[in-house]
């Protein structure tokens, strides 16, 4: 029997669906020809989980103890090579399949060391699909094993083997090479982001203590030479991580509240920072994945929490006073939060196949919580105190929060409040089909007006700048106006108390929400408090595609009839060499200070016209690092925040 099998019903000339309309798809060939089944997708998400797929490998050989030492290069070719010092794959002759074991790992589906559990106690890898599957979706992969004194080579195209398994030298090194090239023909961009495989690779350092990942990219050298490179390697692990996730946060407490057990044969390891901010933070890894749906776990977790801090709490005699309940999310405010446990046998649920199902890791997560919460919270009580305080400060403001919830869904479209006046809505009513501009300032709103395509656009002007989220009370971001408009002309409304930020997206009125702001600093700062709201509050919204930021055209460029519009500086250097012999006093340059100085005819050709605007979507590659990066634009630290700037701002678009 195959390997893999994918049945497509084919479409006989006589329209008959019959036996002979079954196609097998022996081996590999499943999977290119239906590679998101396998790897999400085909564009920058799927690309770069080729590389988390052979890293996975290398860090399932750590987990093992054979391995502390990764190098993850990217060529100059955008071809992708993963090398570590492990044991290497075998490649003596397989009983079953009749040859190299090195050949069956890479090329059948589901077979590797993992499956065995005195191979491996716990791997990685989302899919499980390993290695197998990112050789199918390669045009080249050369995979080369240093094991036992030797060096063994094999080389494959498209997941087919093109050479004998070839011993090729000898060697004092072991570990697995692996070099492969994704194929362009099933991929949308074969392009590397260098900035998205330094966010994995960090985080790999910081779940796995002790292990050394080098990053190398050789498409980039600086003044002297030298390839672009960063070296990750932690020695306090979820300490460290969770430190680095807090850097532009004021702390609350200055210990770290860290807990290393193990219970019910599951090691659970988490550590715990609160701040003075008003966001809960949890990261929550099984086998080193990412659950970004959380699951069992992070139940667990949050009922130990809850639990132990709320029994300290009464004991202390602290909470005699409060006139109101105190409910699980006011115990987690301000607080950062890595969880990371290791279970043999995991079950995952949810869409993205992230969500841990294992019933019996709830309660081992609980139980550890639990004895060390206890143990951190009798050994400092001052640190206790603080928490505590913490706490009731959220559940009283959480309490005027929910006034003012109550307000703005009393006021909303759902509860017939009508539309914010200031909203020129559209004339479709598919939200599919519509979009809606969020611009800055009513003379910038009164041009997108006029400009615009009345049909499926809408315009919703925003006075000024709005609230900065990352430093507001929770009552006081409901009762902005601006916010208030912006929740319901997009026709959502506002969570409950158990879940404060949950949105009804299913009412949702426009599926393009788009920022429009000017084309300077005012403009991206604006941009910046925009998609901090939308990160914090309706953070949804950006996982599922629909958040935009439009780009405006910074010149106007004229020479004779010839007429063009540019979007940065390098554009406007290029029409002036190309027009003008690089002679700029020849060149007639309007430079726009603001979207106001457009007519409604240019912003509709240059901005907001879907056939010739260009629309930037604002995805979250790396939620830690999004979480740090807004703390940090929009926190009270300077320094770092002038330095990211400086770094980005020739970069016309920042992956959040």
């Amino acid at each position: 029997m195959s390997e893999n099998l994918d049945f497509v019903p084919e479409k006989p000339a006589n329209g008959d669906y019959s036996a002979n309309s079954i196609q097998v798809l022996e081996g590999l060939a499943a999977v290119r020809k239906r590679p998101a089944m396998y790897i999400g997708d085909v564009g920058v998400k799927g690309l770069h989980h080729l590389v988390y797929e052979v890293v996975d490998n290398s860090i399932d050989e750590a987990l093992a103890g054979h391995c502390d030492y990764i190098e993850v290069t990217i060529n100059e070719d955008d071809s992708i090579t993963v090398l570590d010092n492990g044991r290497g794959i075998p490649v003596d002759i397989h009983a079953k399949e009749g040859r190299s074991a090195l050949e069956v790992v890479m090329t059948v589906l589901h077979a590797g060391g993992k499956f065995d559990k005195d191979s491996y106690k716990v791997s990685g890898g989302l899919h499980g699909v390993g290695v197998s599957c990112v050789n199918a979706l390669s045009s080249q992969l050369i995979a080369e094993v240093h094991r036992e004194g030797k060096i063994y080579r094999q080389e494959y195209s498209k997941g087919k083997p093109q050479t004998e398994v070839t011993e090729i030298g000898t060697t004092d090194k072991k570990g697995t090479w692996i070099t492969f090239k994704p194929d362009d023909s099933i991929f949308i961009t074969t392009e590397y982001k260098y900035s998205i495989l330094a966010d994995r690779m960090r985080e790999l350092a910081f779940l796995n203590q002790g292990i050394q990942i080098i990053l190398t990219d050789k498409r980039v050298t600086d003044e002297k030479g030298e390839f672009k490179s960063e070296r990750f390697h932690s020695e306090e692990g979820l300490r460290e991580f969770a430190k680095f996730i807090d850097t532009n946060r004021e702390p609350l407490i200055d210990n770290v509240i860290y807990i290393n057990s193990e219970k019910n044969e599951v090691p659970v390891e988490i550590a715990i920072v609160y701040n003075t901010s008003f966001n809960e933070n949890v990261y929550s890894y099984v086998n080193n994945i990412n659950t970004i749906e959380g699951g069992t776990h992070l139940t667990g977790f949050r009922r130990g929490l809850t639990r132990t801090l709320k029994t300290w709490a009464e004991k202390s005699g602290m909470l005699s006073k409060m006139k109101f309940d105190i409910n699980g999310d006011d115990f987690r405010e301000g607080l950062t939060a890595v969880i990371s446990v290791k279970v043999a046998e995991p079950q995952f649920e949810g869409q993205t196949k992230t969500k841990l199902g294992n019933s019996d890791v709830s309660l081992a997560v609980d139980q550890a919580v639990s004895l060390m919460l206890q143990n951190f919270l009798e050994e400092n009580p001052k640190d206790a105190k603080s928490i505590v305080n913490k706490v009731i400060l959220a559940a009283t403001a959480r309490h005027a929060a929910r006034k003012a919830r109550e307000l703005v869904q009393r006021k909303s479209v759902l509860s017939g409040g009508g539309l914010p006046g200031k909203l020129a809505d559209c004339s479709d009513k598919d939200p599919s089909s519509c979009e809606v501009f969020l611009v800055e300032g009513d003379s910038a709103g009164g041009t997108a007006k006029q400009g615009r395509n009345r049909q499926f656009q809408a315009i919703l002007p925003l006075r000024g700048k709005i609230l900065n989220v990352e430093k507001a009370l929770q009552h006081k971001v409901f009762e902005s106006d601006e916010i208030k408009n912006i929740f319901t002309a997009l026709g959502v409304t506002i969570g409950t108390d158990e879940d404060s930020k949950a949105l009804n997206l299913e009412k949702l009125r426009y599926h393009k929400i788009i920022i429009m702001t000017d084309a300077d600093v005012d403009g991206r700062h604006i941009n910046t408090l925009i998609m901090t709201f939308f990160f914090r509050y309706m953070k949804d919204l950006i996982k599922r595609g629909h958040l935009y930021i439009a780009t405006p055209p910074l010149y106007l460029m004229k020479k004779g009839k010839i007429e063009e519009y540019c979007w940065d500086d390098k554009q406007r250097r290029e029409f002036v060499e190309k027009y003008a012999g690089g002679k700029e006093d020849a060149v007639h340059i309007q430079r726009y200070k603001g979207l106001g100085e457009m007519n409604a005819e240019q912003l509709w050709t240059t901005t907001m016209n879907p056939e010739t605007r260009t629309l930037r979507q604002v995805t979250i590659e790396s939620a830690t690092e999004a979480d740090r990066i807004f703390s940090m634009l929009m926190g009270d630290d300077v320094p770092p925040r002038r330095e990211f700037i400086e770094q980005n701002a020739t970069y016309a678009n920042i992956d959040v």
